[in-house]
């Protein structure tokens, strides 16, 4: 948590940046004109800076100014407001702080009891006249400093930051408020202790937060005195005076105090972040004088970034070409603190779960980030590679830094047409590559926007800011993995392959195989081999789908010319014909199905070097699954000890009447047969019943490893694979399965819940339970239509599902027997599971009707099948055993019966579903 001393009030809303300026360079001590009352052509009216920025502010001669207003700036507006990354960490932060200072309130109470002894008895020894002079002054000074900071902001035409002071402190106070209504009236008693005393005049307690102190925060916090040093310091001579006469005089407590500049700290940022804070950023005209204080004399500025728009992972700044009054052009490159920022989240997430190949920090100062790249500019330069010279760097004020380099008139390579990638083009950028990796320097980001070819069709490297010196040898091997990744998505493979062999030679590129994985490579690439993937997914169900189509016409002119000649088919050339249908179907998917871009490159490598490794080298320290399941586990954990804690378990195990226990075992076996027919009546091939209800059993196994809703279709996918059924059909099988149990489950659930109201069951009304399903699905559908993005992804999968499993459903209704086992094993896998958690709630003493314990059965399964964690865990029971209790049942009986339910269709399967699982892949049918 910030301490006050550092962070407070109007704490930097920056990245860390150290402000001050060089020794060497004239920085601006106040922000860049605001973007808001930018003009089209950059340029900025006379004296309207966002925080007061004129000559006194930037120190720049004033003829300077004026012979800056003759020079031509050309660029596109930039936006009036940007939401910053360190405004959402200090929300955070705020957060957590309170949380801190609650959680010590609450549960260190002999301690908090001790420091406001120890602070009243001190207080007490002040003399009368500074308690009086500090509380008189303070009660002024709050009021007035607020007031005179927002006079100075207005005369300098700021009203924005004033405007977002003003909603800050107006959410502060209701935030205030609201503290003080739980505390007072809900919160425990060792945090009421902690935040309030007896009021000195009697008449009751003191606030828990200072309902006027909050605002005034939150108000000097938003409007931004950071850069201010005067402000602060006023206001924190304020703050600490106001505290101090409060606590002399009784009427709050030392945790009061910290818990109310805290909320108004964190409502500051949380509203900053909300609404965006003013654009700061600098402009071309900033520039131009930046550049003169450098001694350049420029003459025209105009945006270069005209290329397109940057990729998720761009970081190159924003671009300018300038024009000099004499000499040759410049590029110049600024990076501000929000480009700096841009990806902060992205890049924490890769520093958690990558193992050791993210040497750079998440977030640096601006200040670092120029001497990073002017440091891998020079290295590079010295290592023979082709690089931008880099000419001069300065700061643009507190916010921004410049770096000018020497010009190189060309395009980058993801804007060369095709035609345009020679194979000398191709070696030069080997050979850049080579040169680096010859004295340890890795770029980290070799994507086409960071290959810069000129005229001559020469190669320079740039976007050298995320590179490192001294690299290890997988970083090393992830740059040779990244490029010919970007140069196969443009050339294809065996050129890639070849160029990169010819200038590096075949033992470095194999080696680079084992980093040849996606994890390894730039958001940008991830995204373009994604397109490519989906590409070639929809290319492959075209394929088969054709094939299909043309096997039926051919069939149907087939029965044409046998039903011309009057005579019915044989038996066995029935047969012969479905097998040719079956071999033709195959023979299409092995056409149509295409490797991807990486396999290919592998496949390439591996004519040069057929002994190379291609084994992925594991990156990954965590998955956002692992994580996820890891947070939802533990949630759940905490939330079973609870309920066992609160429940005697002894005693309720005594009482239990085990012969509605044996009803509940039996139920729970039964399921595993109602799910093997589900499964075969969708099947048209012939299935053993018997290795189908192991393969049911043994998914009890697979769903301890795995999410409830993925390990079971995965297995029944793989199970009808090995029973003969083709790839294509086991998947359209499982998939008709799956859709008949969704369409069951939500008809079910309706029709129980409306039988559960017309039961007299208060707590569950059916008119609402019915309303809200169908208000629900509406709404959804709605939104799923309204949404160009969601609609075109729901329509996709739609057509996927009919391609694949309708023509399925359409060749089971050929079969009635085969449909009625399918429906009817369907509604006996709830049938069974509905009769084993009844058995399991009466074994216990409890009683619901039949359609209560099916609505809350089916509720819970729903949530449990969502749920990340393998089987539900966590998810299931917390559902389950909520629903129940909104059912009426009390919680000492709904506890110990969904545990029993969840040991019976959860635990105790596992040891079986091992043994099938085992015994089933030795036979070779999994």
């Amino acid at each position: 948590m910030p301490s006050p001393e550092n962070e407070g009030p109007g704490a930097d809303d920056g990245t860390g940046t150290d402000t001050a300026p060089d020794a060497g360079t004239e920085s601006a001590q106040e922000s860049p004109p605001d973007a808001g009352s930018q003009s089209e052509n950059g340029k900025v009216p006379d004296g309207t800076g966002d925080d007061g920025t004129g000559d006194e502010a930037t120190g720049t001669d004033p003829a300077e100014v004026v012979h800056s207003d003759d020079v031509s700036s050309d660029e596109p507006l930039l936006a009036a407001r940007v939401h910053r990354p360190a405004d959402l960490m200090r929300f955070l932060l705020g957060l957590l702080g309170i949380a801190v200072v609650m959680a010590i309130a609450g549960f260190a109470h002999a301690t908090t009891n001790g420091v406001e002894q120890d602070i009243a008895k001190g207080a007490r020894n002040a003399p009368d006249a500074l308690s009086t002079f500090a509380g008189l002054t303070a009660s002024i000074a709050v009021l007035i400093v607020p007031v005179a900071f927002a006079i100075e902001r207005l005369i300098k035409r700021d009203g924005l930051r004033i405007a977002d002071g003003v909603l800050a402190a107006v959410l502060a106070h209701g935030v205030a408020l609201a503290t003080d209504l739980w505390v007072t009236n809900a919160a425990p008693d060792p945090i009421k202790a902690a935040l309030t005393q007896l009021a000195p005049s009697g008449g009751g307690i003191t606030d828990p937060v200072h309902g006027y102190l909050a605002p005034v925060i939150a108000y000097m916090t938003a409007v931004g005195m950071a850069r201010r040093p005067r402000w602060r310091v006023l206001l924190w001579f304020v703050l600490l005076l106001d505290a101090f006469a409060v606590l002399v005089g009784g009427y709050t407590t030392p945790f009061s105090i910290v818990v109310t500049v805290l909320i108004g700290w964190t409502v500051a940022y949380g509203t900053l972040y909300s609404v965006g804070s003013p654009n700061v950023r600098p402009t071309g005209q900033n520039l131009l004088a930046g550049l003169r204080r450098v001694g350049f004399a420029p003459l025209t500025t105009r945006r270069a970034d005209d290329e397109g728009p940057e990729t998720p992972d761009s970081e190159r700044g924003r671009g300018y070409l300038v024009t000099l009054e004499d000499g040759p052009p410049l590029d110049v490159t600024v990076v501000d603190r929000e480009q700096q920022a841009h990806g902060f989240f992205y890049r924490v997430w890769r520093r958690i779960s990558l193992r050791g190949i993210n040497q750079r920090r998440s977030l640096q100062s601006l200040r670092q980030a120029l001497e990073q790249e002017a440091l891998l500019a020079y290295a590079a330069i010295a290592a023979g590679a082709n690089a931008p010279k880099l000419i001069a760097t300065s700061e643009l004020g507190p916010d921004a830094v410049m770096l000018v380099y020497e010009h190189i008139g060309g395009r980058r390579l993801n804007a060369l047409p095709d035609a345009d990638l020679t194979d000398e083009l191709l070696f030069g950028a080997w050979q850049q590559v080579k040169a680096l990796q010859s004295r340890r320097i890795a770029h980290r980001r070799l994507v086409g926007e960071s290959l810069l070819v000129d005229r001559s069709g020469k190669v320079f490297l740039t976007d050298l800011r995320g590179g490192e010196i001294a690299a290890g040898d997988i970083v090393l091997r992830m740059d040779i993995a990244q490029l010919l990744t970007t140069v196969a998505l443009r050339v294809g493979p065996a050129r890639a392959v070849a160029s990169a062999v010819a200038v590096l030679g075949p033992d470095a590129v194999a080696n680079s195989l084992p980093l040849l994985q996606p994890i390894a490579l730039s958001r940008t690439t991830r995204s373009e081999l994604k397109q490519l993937n989906r590409a070639r997914a929809q290319r492959e169900r075209d394929g088969v789908l054709a094939a299909s189509a043309a096997d039926k016409a051919d069939k149907a002119d087939k029965e044409a010319r046998v039903a011309a000649v009057e005579s019915a088919p044989s038996r066995g050339a029935a047969k012969a014909e479905k097998k040719a249908e079956k071999r033709a179907i195959e023979v299409a998917q092995d056409e149509a199905r295409e490797e991807d871009l990486l396999s290919r490159i592998r496949r390439q490598v591996l004519l040069i070097r057929p002994q190379a490794a291609v084994e992925p080298v594991r990156l990954e320290r965590i998955k956002p699954r692992t994580l996820v399941t890891v947070i939802a586990g533990a949630i759940a954990a905490y939330f079973l000890l609870s309920q066992i804690s609160s429940v005697p378990i002894a005693d309720t195990i005594a009482r239990a009447d085990w012969r509605w226990a044996a009803i509940a075992v039996f139920g729970s076996a039964l399921s595993y047969v109602a799910a093997a027919c589900a499964l075969a009546g969708f099947v048209p091939e012939r299935l053993s019943l018997v290795r189908t209800v192991m393969a049911q059993i043994a998914g009890s196994f697979v769903k301890l490893v795995a999410p409830a809703a993925v390990g079971g279709v995965a297995l029944n996918t793989r199970f009808l694979q090995k029973s003969g059924v083709r790839p294509g059909l086991a998947v359209a099988s499982v998939g008709a399965s799956q859709l008949v149990g969704l369409g069951s489950h939500i008809l079910l659930l309706l029709t129980f819940g409306y039988i559960t109201g017309t039961e007299k069951t208060p707590s569950l009304s059916p008119s609402r339970t019915v309303m809200a399903g169908l208000l629900t699905a509406g709404v959804l559908v709605l939104v799923g239509t309204a949404i160009p993005s969601l609609r075109k992804f729901v329509s996709t999968r739609v057509r996927a599902l009919f391609a694949g499993v309708i023509p399925r459903m359409l060749d089971v209704l050929q079969r009635p027997a085969k449909l009625l086992t399918g429906i009817g094993g369907t509604l006996m896998v709830t049938v069974t599971f509905v009769i084993c958690l009844d058995a399991c709630v009466r074994s216990f003493g409890g009683s619901l009707s039949y359609s209560t314990i099916a609505v809350v059965f089916l509720a819970g399964n729903a949530i449990g099948s969502a749920a990340p964690t393998p089987g539900g865990v966590g998810a299931v029971e917390f559902a389950l055993t909520g629903g129940l209790i909104a059912a009426g049942l009390p919680g000492t009986i709904a506890t110990p019966a969904v545990l029993l339910f969840r040991l019976l269709t959860f635990w105790l399967p596992v040891l079986p579903g091992w043994l099938s699982f085992n015994y089933l892949s030795r036979k070779g049918d999994l």
